[in-house]
């Protein structure tokens, strides 16, 4: 069960009394979602995600051929992608995921709002946005991209009405990040993509609320998101089950 705690309250006051919000209620179903999510967990986010051959290996017997494809193109990708450009990384990772079928949670999980770890959405050829939005972050770490230059980032979807999950990038701590979106297959920089309404983002480093377009506030740790710290044990638990 997720605690609702003082923190969590206090956290969402801060988000729905911002100066820069206008048409409030229109943005509460992402509120709730922020309230519910937020939860003292001990867990350490160390996000390092292995994609070895050993890791990859001692699972094999339970994949299909075509799912086993799939995984190992994945790995081959890390592996030869690690030289290129960043925005090169970007782009092959981003298409990479993106090509994989959008499936909601309750079908895929019987769950309202599941979290997997990229092998459990390759393995299961499929996700909804949060899915490939951590498949691509990690991913990327693992292809050299540094994690304070990415954060998984809660926005509204203004032309679906909708709550929505995408990967930024910032090549610099200033420079307008780039979305890595399911929604929409080119990358673009934030200020071109006026349907998205940023609310909060967050990596292992910390957890950080979006006042206004480019001016977000840090406000704490990752680890009081309860849903990316049950990624980081389920992905720990992994790679226990592979050594």
């Amino acid at each position: 069960m997720v605690l609702v705690t003082a923190e969590n309250t206090a956290l969402c006051m801060t988000i729905s009394h911002s100066p820069a919000r206008t048409g409030w209620p229109i943005m509460r179903r992402l509120l709730i979602i922020a309230s519910v999510l937020l939860a003292a967990f001990p867990i350490q986010a160390d996000e390092k995600y292995l994609s070895t051959q050993q890791y990859i290996s001692s699972n094999e017997q339970n994949y299909s051929d075509y799912t086993l494809r799939r995984i190992k193109h994945w790995q081959s990708m890390i592996h030869s992608g690690g030289n290129l450009a960043e925005s090169k990384k970007l782009q092959a990772v981003n298409d990479f995921f993106n090509d994989m079928r959008f499936i909601s949670d309750l079908e895929h999980w019987g769950q309202e709002d599941y979290w997997a770890t990229p092998l459990e959405t390759l393995v299961s050829d499929g996700g909804d946005c949060e899915d490939f939005s951590i498949a691509k972050y990690f991913t990327l770490r693992e292809m050299g991209v540094p994690q304070e230059k990415m954060r998984l980032t809660y926005v509204k979807a203004l032309d679906l009405n909708q709550a929505h999950m995408v990967l930024t990038y910032f090549e610099t701590p200033d420079a307008d990040p780039l979305i890595l979106d399911n929604l929409v297959r080119n990358i673009e920089p934030a200020a071109q993509r006026h349907d998205l309404l940023p609310v909060y983002s967050f990596n292992a480093d910390g957890l950080w609320l979006a006042r206004e377009r480019g001016k977000d506030q840090q406000v704490g740790s990752s680890t009081r998101l309860s849903q990316w710290n049950s990624v980081i044990s389920r992905i720990n638990n992994e790679l226990l089950a592979a050594r």
